[in-house]
């Protein structure tokens, strides 16, 4: 685990830029530390010089995310964007520590941009520095301000690792060591002489390197932003140092936000790189999201359609980056000539003639899935138009399930405000049996390690351990049963209800003793309509991101879209496909 730290500063950047020069210098006193500014101006001068400061091999590149006018247009995307680059840029790299900058640039304080700078730091799993002034504040004024911060941070699922206090005269460093035990965090007193040398070594930065029209390294600048970083580097005396990074060193509550989790899912996809076949190249949201993976080099995609109109139309949807994708025409006569022929190989005992399968063909589901079978791609997402049924019945009669396997279930990956679970059997299966049920617990529990969720699995009903009676409570005791001796390795419990599931104080009254009730993470349902009901009651009453279904237990990778797909929900679809075919 890297040691990091999120700067931020309701006080303005001047003192959000003292307190990254004091991080930055005090981490890499005894860390390999790099610098990372989720969005930064190519023409800002302030990553180069802690680049320096920190002395790593890290280039100015990987010191910046996205660009700022991006995230005031977008946070959302935003959000994705710059977790992918911080994983991509800092956390895959051999760094020991990290110094996130945050992005705002007024002295103005706007609450809403401190909201985003918590999410951020909850996305990238960094506890806050969060740096004060006490220029005219008193003692009590700051202690609101970190009991207002405190609530903010813990509200969007970050941490709060110490406070910077700065500017700090004699009497108020007394007051401030009278009540900082308030803080419930390390509080760290600067000065006022040192921030003021600080200031004016900045302020004189700034000046010249706006008259010699610097971006990164003009030497205009360079005496004067080494008063800057020698004015911090005063500030940070051994003791101080020592106490900056102890307070980094500490076990902080860490978060999977929707944000985080999405960022791995691409960049995992992207890691491992497949071609995914998109049968409904007619429809604008599948494009869009083909462009947007494109452009991002995450999956190669074949796009079924004629090239000339679908691109026609993508340049009427401003989109650039089609011509990366590969495009399957279902007029090409040498492509339906061999995949008719595999058909009645397949299907020649169902009676499968050319006829019948030309004639089968014409569907582009049918198409996309033999394009499948004959390795042009890794795996299939289709479903935007087309209804579950027509993207699944192909999958099973040429694909078919995996050997062992006996039923395909349709699991969600729910992506709450602080973690990731998997929703199973959702999608596919009516009234599974007890034997059905355990294969869906043991698919899932699957799923869940391929996302990197360590799987604690719930069968769930309306009793718990045996607290009520009758023939569903059975059926789930059965397929409990049933899970236990066929994949012992896996954590779960059942028959459970989801309360006692979910919430640990739950578990302690109704499941007492128990090593899973309180901590499922793999929430298995009796039946389809259970399923279905629960996931979009969740999805649509909380806003938690829904991404799936996967559909488990077949040969390659086909999964299935909601007709009411989002432009999002088509991206993330595409990369899970990708994930699960690198991981067959």
């Amino acid at each position: 685990m890297s040691v990091d730290a999120y700067i931020t500063s309701p006080d303005g950047c001047q003192i959000r830029n003292f307190a990254a020069y004091a991080a930055v210098t005090a981490l890499s006193k005894k860390h390999k530390t790099a610098v990372f500014r989720p969005a930064a101006c190519k023409k800002e001068t302030l990553s180069d010089k802690l680049v320096k400061i920190a002395g790593t091999e890290q280039t100015i590149c990987e010191a910046r995310g996205i660009c700022p006018k991006q995230l005031k247009q977008d946070t959302e995307t935003s959000r994705s964007d710059i977790a992918r680059a911080y994983i991509a840029q800092i956390a895959e790299k051999n760094y020991e520590a990290a110094v996130i900058i945050g992005n705002s640039e007024k002295n103005a304080f706007d609450p809403l941009s401190f909201i985003t700078e918590a999410q951020i730091a909850a996305d990238l799993n960094a506890p806050i520095i969060l740096a004060l002034s006490a220029e005219n504040r008193t003692a009590d004024d700051i202690l609101q301000t970190v009991e207002f911060c405190k609530k903010t941070i813990k509200n969007e699922c970050a941490s709060l690792a110490e406070v910077f206090v700065t500017f700090c005269d004699e009497e108020t460093e007394k007051q401030i060591n009278a009540v900082k035990a308030e803080f419930g965090v390390p509080a760290i007193i600067f000065s006022k002489q040192v921030c003021s040398e600080f200031a004016k070594a900045s302020k004189e930065c700034c000046a010249e390197s706006c008259a010699e029209g610097s971006t990164d390294t003009k030497d205009a600048d360079k005496t004067t932003a080494d008063k800057a970083a020698m004015a911090a580097a005063n500030a940070i005396s051994g003791n101080t140092a020592a106490e900056i990074v102890s307070a980094l060193e500490s076990e902080f509550k860490t978060a999977v936000t929707p944000y985080a989790f999405q960022a791995n899912l691409l960049e995992k996809a992207k890691k491992n790189k497949k071609t995914v076949i998109l049968p409904e190249g007619h429809e604008d949201r599948i494009i869009k999201a083909a462009d947007y993976l494109l452009e991002r080099d995450i999956a190669n995609l074949i796009i079924v359609g004629e090239e000339a109109d679908i691109k026609a139309r993508a340049e009427q949807l401003g989109l650039k980056n089609l011509d990366k994708a590969k495009f399957m025409s279902q007029n090409d006569e040498k492509l339906l000539a061999e995949m008719t022929d595999k058909l009645v190989e397949l299907r020649e005992k169902k009676g499968m003639t050319p006829e019948k399968a030309r004639a089968q063909l014409a569907d582009e589901s049918y198409f996309g899935t033999m394009a499948v079978v004959l390795g042009y791609a890794d795996g299939l997402v289709s479903g935007s138009v087309n209804s579950t049924a027509n993207t699944v019945r192909p999958a099973l009669q040429v694909i078919k399930t995996k050997p062992g396997a006996s039923i395909v279930s349709g699991a969600f990956i729910m992506c709450f405000k602080d973690h990731a679970a998997i929703f199973a059997d959702c999608a596919i299966n009516l009234n599974p049996d007890a034997e059905q049920i355990a294969q869906i617990a043991i698919q899932s529990a699957q799923t869940a390690r391929i996302f990197g969720i360590e799987p604690k699995v719930g069968l769930l009903s309306y009793s718990t351990l045996g607290s009520g009676k009758g023939p569903d409570v059975e059926l789930m005791e059965q397929a409990a049963q049933i899970v236990r001796e066929k994949a012992p390795e896996i954590a779960s419990v059942g028959p459970i209800q989801f309360d006692a599931a979910w919430s640990p104080v739950v578990a302690a009254k109704k499941a007492a003793g128990n090593d899973v009730a309180g901590k499922v993470n793999v929430f298995v349902f009796p039946d389809l309509s259970a399923g279905n009901i629960c996931y979009k009651a969740v999805q649509r009453s909380s806003g938690t991101l829904a991404i799936g279904p996967v559909l488990q237990g077949l040969n390659r990778p086909v999964n299935d879209l909601s007709r009411g797909a989002l432009v999002e929900d088509i991206i993330n679809t595409i990369a899970l496909t990708s994930i699960y075919a690198a991981a067959e």
